[in-house]
C-alpha cells in the first residue's frame, strides 16, 4: 500500500521483502514443529498406536499452518514504497512503524548479498541518509537489489528535475542579443 502522495508526485517502485527471503523464518518454523512433534510422541509412548498419534498430526497441522500463515503476515506487512520525491517503508499491522525520508536526504545507497542472498537473487538495500549512523533506513530482502537501486537512482533524477531547470534552481532569463549593449574587447595584457 504506497503513501499518501502529495499532488504530482508518482510512485516509481512498491514492493515487500521477497518470500525467498522469510525462507530462514519457514525452516526454523518447521524444525521447531518437527521437535515439538517428536517430543510429543516421545513423552506420550507413540509406538503402540493409539489416540497419540492423532495429537501429533493435530500439533504436525497448527505448527505447519501456523508458520506459513505468520510467514506471509510478516512479509505481506511489510511494504517498501520508492517515489519521485521520498523512501518509506511501512511495516505492522495491528501496530505500525512507518519510516519515511525524502530524497534529497539521500546521500549514498548501497546493497549488500550473502552467499545465499545471491543464490536466491535476493538482498538488503541500505540508504545512507543525512539523519547519522543511529537511524537506519533499509530495504530489506528485496528481489533483485540492483534494480531497486536503480530505481532509486531514477527517482533522484526524477526529484532533481530530469534535466529541466526546477524552479529552485532556473537560470536568470538570458538577454536578446539583439537588444544588448555592445561591448569592446580589450585586447590581452602584453606578455613580458
Amino acid at each position: 500500500m504506497a503513501p499518501k502522495l502529495q499532488p504530482g508526485e508518482r510512485v516509481i517502485y512498491e514492493g515487500h521483502p521477497s518470500w525467498r527471503s522469510i525462507l530462514d523464518f519457514y525452516l526454523k518454523g518447521l524444525l521447531l514443529t518437527a521437535v515439538i512433534c517428536a517430543i510429543v510422541a516421545f513423552v506420550t509412548g507413540l509406538g503402540d498406536g493409539g489416540p497419540e498419534e492423532g495429537i501429533v498430526t493435530l500439533l504436525a497441522i497448527v505448527g505447519v499452518s501456523l508458520t506459513i500463515l505468520i510467514g506471509f503476515v510478516k512479509r505481506v506487512a511489510t511494504s517498501y514504497t520508492i517515489t519521485d520525491r521520498r523512501l518509506h517503508i511501512k511495516k505492522g499491522i495491528v501496530s505500525r512503524t512507518i519510516q519515511e525520508t525524502r530524497l534529497e536526504r539521500v546521500q549514498n545507497v548501497n546493497f549488500q548479498q550473502g552467499i545465499f542472498q545471491r543464490i536466491l537473487q535476493i538482498g538488503d538495500v541500505d540508504f545512507d541518509t543525512a539523519a547519522g549512523d543511529d537511524y537506519q533506513f533499509q530495504f530489506s530482502g528485496v528481489a533483485e537489489p540492483a534494480d531497486v537501486v536503480h530505481k532509486v537512482d531514477e527517482a533522484t533524477h526524477a526529484s532533481d528535475g530530469g534535466g529541466l531547470n526546477p524552479p529552485s534552481r532556473q537560470q536568470a532569463p538570458q538577454a536578446d542579443p539583439s537588444t544588448a549593449p555592445t561591448q569592446q574587447q580589450q585586447p590581452p595584457p602584453p606578455q613580458e
